[in-house]
């Protein structure tokens, strides 16, 4: 084949199963370390997504196909289900899903549109609505498939003995306890980086990263702009005091962090549009995380940072905007 070459232009479609498929690795170790309770939600949050989105298109007198057809619900419901407890009520992942999906995304006008990423505005609404159940991590190896699909469809939730607190959420505890660091991750909530088993799933989404990069479907700037934003932020903190601040593997490994990096700031709809934009989007949402995390109420702070970032990517853009080829690109007063 001779030059010229013209690329065919990547489809909706295209890179939404490519992102879906990117998510296989994290969740296979999921379903391997934690169990197949979260392949449940999933499903319960892909027909709840599709769903809602073909009855808001029908309102609005929209074409069902050609929207249901280019998997964004899809990849929204799976960041919600895992982005939530795999043992979540069946309706808790329902609420998330609709908030995303209608609230989030609809509301704005559909695809493209939405100002705010809607995975991370349904975590925001379910954390502060029901902070109890989203609290209720299984342990590793901790639960059988029946026990988990009993939860998962409503059954009694006397669960305090099978269920345990996240790496940061016990790191946070026994920090304010005036634990050291050292002493902390000695117990057996941690693996050799974060939570136990939990640094597994991050390296699978690093995986899947890894083959969105490849594929060109996202940028090294933004998985990067993240990493570096919390690694260096965490890094500083703990040359400081090691004591007092846990380390920036720790960090990158529990948590959604690594889901955050490639899969969450990537968002094309809600981040910033330049290059260097997309490093200080995704290095503030870093930043801020890490903030949230060590100094708030909650355990992991992503969510909170996405949503905060994204109010700022009008400034970002008309601040980090290219001169148009051809022209010189004032200074500004």
């Amino acid at each position: 084949m001779t030059s010229p070459h013209i690329r065919q232009p990547a489809s909706v479609q295209r890179v939404m199963m490519t992102v879906l498929a990117a998510l296989l690795p994290g969740i296979a170790a999921y379903v391997w370390l934690v169990g197949a309770g979260i392949l449940v939600n999933i499903a319960i949050a892909s027909v709840t997504a599709l769903a809602s989105e073909a009855l808001v298109l029908r309102l609005r007198k929209r074409a069902l196909w050609i929207t249901l057809s280019d998997g964004s619900a899809l990849v929204t419901a799976w960041l919600v289900a895992l982005i939530l407890p795999s043992i979540a009520p069946w309706w808790l992942t329902v609420i998330g899903v609709l908030v995303a999906i209608v609230g989030a995304k609809h509301l704005y006008g559909g695809i493209g549109q939405n100002p705010f990423n809607p995975a991370m505005a349904a975590y925001c609404a379910v954390i502060v609505a029901y902070p109890a159940l989203m609290s209720q991590w299984p342990h590793i190896d901790g639960l059988d498939f029946a026990t988990q699909l009993h939860l998962i469809l409503g059954g009694s939730r006397e669960i305090d003995g099978i269920t345990g607190a996240t790496a940061l959420d016990a790191m946070r505890t026994g920090l304010r306890n005036q634990v050291d660091v050292h002493t902390i991750l000695s117990s057996e909530t941690f693996g050799f980086a974060g939570g136990r088993g939990w640094e597994w799933i991050a390296t699978g989404y690093f995986v899947g990263g890894l083959f969105l990069l490849a594929r060109r479907v996202i940028t090294w700037h933004l998985p990067i702009g993240f990493i570096v934003g919390m690694g260096f932020t965490a890094g500083v903190a703990w040359l400081l005091a090691p004591d007092s601040f846990p380390s920036p593997l720790f960090h990158l490994a529990s948590g959604g962090a690594m889901l955050a990096a490639f899969f969450i700031v990537t968002d094309p709809v809600t981040g910033a549009s330049s290059p260097l934009g997309k490093f200080i989007f995704a290095a503030g949402v870093g930043i801020i995380a890490w903030v949230i995390r060590t100094f708030g109420m909650y355990p992991d702070g992503i969510a909170f940072a996405v949503l905060l970032m994204n109010i700022c990517v009008p400034l970002i853009n008309h601040a980090t905007q290219p001169a148009l080829v051809g022209q010189r690109k004032e200074p500004r007063s």
